[in-house]
């Protein structure tokens, strides 16, 4: 019988799945992912739900396909929308949409990539009132600057942790290093692509026979590293922690998150949750769910 999540599971994974069912490897069709969030959006696992991700650009096939759901027609919805390098024709859509769309979908989150502080300026200033921003920014590179960009221009950063190919994902060292300079600067971010399971291990990266397989990320390392990073761990736990592969290390009770001897309290992980890492994008739901109910957290 499923058991009930802790308090500390709860506080870490509360609305964290960003729902891409629209983006590979998954790859939806706009109406096979609509039905699919609308039937979570009212499962007994919802409380792990985030938003709905879509691109702009598709912010009116996605109003259409969610009044003709039975079920999706009947809910309301958080958005959050990919924009491409227009930002100024992009918050013109997402206006429109919050408008015309009122009551049922609302876009309160924008997603853009950046290479550089004036791009980070400039959505900035386009979304100024209309929705939060995630600023997607490479770490192959120290980003340090750029992370400082994103917090002089009071938007959130956005870091890429996986994707359909081997190379497309970050090393643990890379990607601690991103976490420690947002925690440095004050920053909150989300994550993308990738951490479709809980714990770090190999696994195939498409749903096709054959498909390559690469070394993942989980998504209880990286954030539960981000709360203890928070907290003002060391760099070297920070990346221990995003390699860790035991699920018996990471322990979660009702007032405590406990790894190898280290310890983050209720409220800790609560407040890394609501002011520092806050979602990550999936294009699947169930994986991680299933994979917590596998793993008797659930």
């Amino acid at each position: 019988m499923p058991r009930a999540a802790s308090a500390t599971l709860r506080a870490l994974a509360s609305g964290l799945v960003d729902y891409a069912g629209l983006f590979p490897p998954a790859a939806l069709p706009m109406a096979e992912a609509v039905h699919a969030f609308a039937t979570y959006h009212a499962a007994p696992d919802a409380w792990m739900l985030g938003r709905f991700v879509v691109p702009v650009g598709r912010l009116g096939e996605l109003a259409a396909a969610h009044s003709h759901d039975a079920v999706a027609g009947a809910q309301s919805w958080r958005i959050a929308a990919l924009a491409g390098a227009d930002v100024r024709a992009a918050a013109a859509a997402v206006r429109n949409c919050n408008v015309a769309h009122a009551g049922r979908l609302r876009v309160d989150v924008v997603e853009v990539k950046t290479a550089d502080a004036p791009a980070i300026s400039a959505a900035a200033e386009a979304f100024a009132g209309v929705a939060l921003v995630y600023a997607e920014l490479p770490v192959a590179d120290d980003p340090d600057e750029l992370v400082a960009a994103i917090g002089a221009a009071g938007v959130r950063a956005k870091v890429r942790t996986g994707g359909v190919t081997p190379d497309a994902f970050p090393t643990a060292a890379q990607l601690a290093r991103f976490i420690l300079r947002c925690a440095a600067r004050g920053v909150q971010w989300k994550a993308t692509a990738g951490l479709h399971h809980p714990l770090r291990a190999e696994h195939a990266l498409t749903y096709e026979a054959g498909a390559p397989r690469g070394t993942m990320f989980g998504f209880l390392n990286v954030f539960a590293a981000g709360a203890f990073a928070r907290s003002g761990a060391p760099e070297a736990d920070v990346v221990a922690l995003l390699e860790e592969r035991d699920p018996a290390a990471l322990v979660f009770d009702d007032s405590a998150l406990q790894w190898r001897g280290h310890r983050l309290s209720l409220d800790d992980v609560a407040g890394a949750r609501a002011t520092f890492a806050t979602s990550f994008g999936s294009c699947s739901f169930r994986e991680p769910v299933d994979e917590l109910h596998q793993l008797g957290l659930l």
